[in-house]
């Protein structure tokens, strides 16, 4: 075996050893939820036969289906699924900041990607092309395809940055867009986005997650409080006294990001890494159900 093979060989593996916990645990996430969620077919101007109902006073003689009513006394339409799919495009926040976490809880960036993964294979069931911002699976499709290249491109995102920074909008105009983040950044790297977002038609929902030791802030005493990529760091004896005033700078951007995504008509979900991540998915997909 050449050098080269052995290279693709070897290359192909560690791929594969990446992608199946993802693809695995968000099949996994999906399935149960699938089953409790409402479905999104409907009837409308596509080609794929859905349902014949009774014909009614205004409907036309064209629509018809001549051959079923031939069958019986009534006459019956035969209606066609609405075919119209949407693009979900979705951003995982890869700054360092994601990648903080708890003792007992797994990193933010794991939940976000694992919530954008089974969330872009309910999408994907349902008929709908989905993508991922700023990444090699941007063009929006649907199918097993689509799904192995985003689990792809969520393996393989980061990025050196200590908060992340929100893409602006870029290609159609109209569609979804959902925001994986801790929001951490400044204001001026998350709302000129999201207003950007919203004046190009499309709509969405925030995903604000948070590790619970970023919510209680449990710190006492003597502290050396470091940003995960170290370019921030600040030292207290008193880390206690400081827990007043974070609480109220974190309730403030909560509250921040919640106006706004009322003003707009996108949705907004305050989602810790502590809670199952089934009632996330769930709230998620029936939230841009009622948006379509």
């Amino acid at each position: 075996m050449s050098q080269t093979a052995q290279s693709l060989r070897a290359n192909a593996q560690a791929l594969a050893g990446v992608l199946p916990p993802l693809l695995a645990d968000a099949e996994r996430l999906a399935a149960n939820v699938a089953l409790g969620a409402h479905g999104r077919r409907r009837a409308g101007s596509g080609e794929s036969f859905w349902q014949y109902r009774h014909a009614m006073p205004g409907d036309s003689m064209a629509s018809i289906d001549w051959r079923r009513s031939a069958q019986g006394d009534a006459l019956f339409i035969r209606e066609r699924e609405w075919e119209a799919s949407q693009t979900v495009a979705f951003w995982v926040d890869p700054s360092k900041a994601m990648q903080y976490h708890s003792k007992s809880n797994a990193p933010k960036a794991e939940r976000a990607k694992l919530l954008a993964q089974a969330t872009a294979s309910l999408l994907s069931r349902a008929g709908e092309r989905v993508a991922l911002m700023q990444s090699l699976a941007s063009r929006p499709g649907f199918g097993q395809n689509k799904l192995h290249q985003i689990a792809l491109a969520l393996s393989k995102l980061g990025d050196e940055s200590d908060y992340g920074k929100l893409p602006m909008p870029h290609g159609a105009r109209g569609g979804h867009r959902v925001f994986f983040s801790d929001f951490m950044a400044a204001e001026a790297d998350i709302f000129p986005a999201l207003h950007a977002h919203a004046e190009a038609g499309n709509d969405g929902a925030l995903v604000h997650i948070l590790d619970p030791s970023e919510e209680a802030f449990p710190f006492d005493g003597r502290i050396i409080f470091e940003s995960m990529g170290g370019v921030i760091d600040f030292e207290t004896k008193r880390a206690k006294a400081l827990r007043a005033e974070y609480h109220q700078r974190l309730q403030a951007r909560s509250e921040q990001l919640r106006q706004w995504a009322h003003r707009a008509g996108w949705h907004y979900l305050h989602h810790s890494t502590a809670q199952a991540a089934q009632a996330a998915l769930l709230w998620l997909f029936n939230a841009l159900g009622s948006q379509r």
